[in-house]
């Protein structure tokens, strides 16, 4: 697994100019080796800066979140997406917009962020003062999701995603974004915590070219500005 490597090594296999065309894809399974998932996690918003945990509370991005998402936009630019699919929420959204993703995009409900319930908008550090061994990805979160339905869900959206065949675009959030890494490779969802995600970073997840039976990583959370990699 790379981590913060150049971006345009990852259009090895597409043309110059490519763009999405919104043509309706097959939907039926096809060899595993085929499917490449691209996980972008979406630009900064006010809570991201703060260290507030941000769930269903639908905000939108900053300035610099914007300027993100279009300098990763302009890095995928490459890239033919045979689907694009993305959270309901708003920084999502934006995020897929701004990438230039947006006229071809999907409403995926199952991409949308851990609902962190009481805990929503505060910060880890002043959940500790209340509970001092606290983690979101063992302990879930009171009147919100709990580990096993994140789990669930992370694992109802990877069945799908294992029906589709190409390069496919995910505009997701950092904790689910995790979890689906964990999960996308068989980890217990404990281990999610183990792979975190800066705003608008990408990563990619496919099959082991010698067993394609087997997901794989390949990127994961490389990040981008406007001198180029971060």
């Amino acid at each position: 697994m790379e981590s913060n490597q150049k971006i345009e090594r990852i259009y090895v296999e597409t043309s110059a100019g490519e763009r999405p065309d919104g043509k309706a894809m097959s939907m039926t399974a096809t060899s595993p080796g085929s499917l490449r998932l691209y996980l972008i996690r979406h630009g900064e918003t006010e809570w991201a800066l703060s260290s507030r945990h941000t769930g269903l509370t639908d905000i939108p991005l900053t300035a610099n979140g914007k300027t993100q998402a279009q300098t990763l936009g302009k890095h995928l630019w490459g890239i033919r997406f045979n689907h694009v699919l993305t959270s309901p929420l708003k920084r999502a959204r934006q995020t897929c917009e701004l990438a230039g993703l947006d006229k071809v995009s999907i409403i995926e409900p199952d991409l949308t962020e851990w609902d962190y319930g009481d805990y929503e908008g505060k910060r880890t550090v002043d959940i500790f003062k209340e509970r001092p061994a606290w983690n979101v990805f063992r302990d879930g979160c009171p009147n919100g999701e709990m580990p096993a339905q994140v789990s669930g869900r992370a694992d109802r959206l990877i069945a799908r995603l294992r029906t589709m065949d190409g390069k496919v675009a995910l505009f997701s959030h950092g904790q689910f974004g995790g979890v689906l890494a964990a999960r996308w490779i068989g980890l217990p969802l404990i281990e999610a915590w183990h792979f975190p995600l800066g705003t608008a970073a990408l990563s990619i997840f496919s099959f082991n070219s010698h067993h394609p039976e087997i997901p794989v990583i390949d990127l994961w959370n490389a990040t981008v500005n406007q001198e180029g990699v971060s």
